[in-house]
């Protein structure tokens, strides 16, 4: 139902695009896109989330001025985009829906996606 993509390897500095496109039916149920992350031995975090309808936005601290969820409603589909990227932003990266109104880059989630990974090095 959620697909991510965009997941790679990249050198400290570069950036990168994450995608999460999700079913039209699930997408007009969800008022709130999700990014979380998970680094190997450490609890997933909540890095940013996107309110569907009005564009609000929210971000953990560590990655406010480097990262920009945003949404394309027309394609169903949440972005994270990643600049300035740090080795310690090397995390499996999920994304995720809630029908609730998001109001903190984390939260509840009721769909998740598989994954993508994302390598700074």
């Amino acid at each position: 139902q959620l697909v991510e993509s965009g997941g790679s390897s990249v050198q400290a500095g570069g950036s990168l695009r994450l995608s999460c496109v999700v079913s039209g039916y699930m997408y007009n149920m969800m008022d709130c896109m999700r990014w979380f992350r998970q680094a190997p031995g450490k609890e997933r975090e909540g890095v940013a989330s996107i309110n569907r309808r009005d564009g609000t936005t929210y971000y953990t601290d560590s990655v406010k001025g480097r990262f920009t969820i945003s949404r394309d409603n027309a394609k169903n589909t949440a972005y994270l985009q990643m600049n300035s990227l740090k080795p310690e932003d090397t995390a499996m990266y999920y994304c995720a829906a809630s029908r609730g109104y998001c109001i903190a880059p984390f939260g509840n989630a009721d769909y998740w996606g598989q994954g993508t990974q994302v390598t700074v090095s």
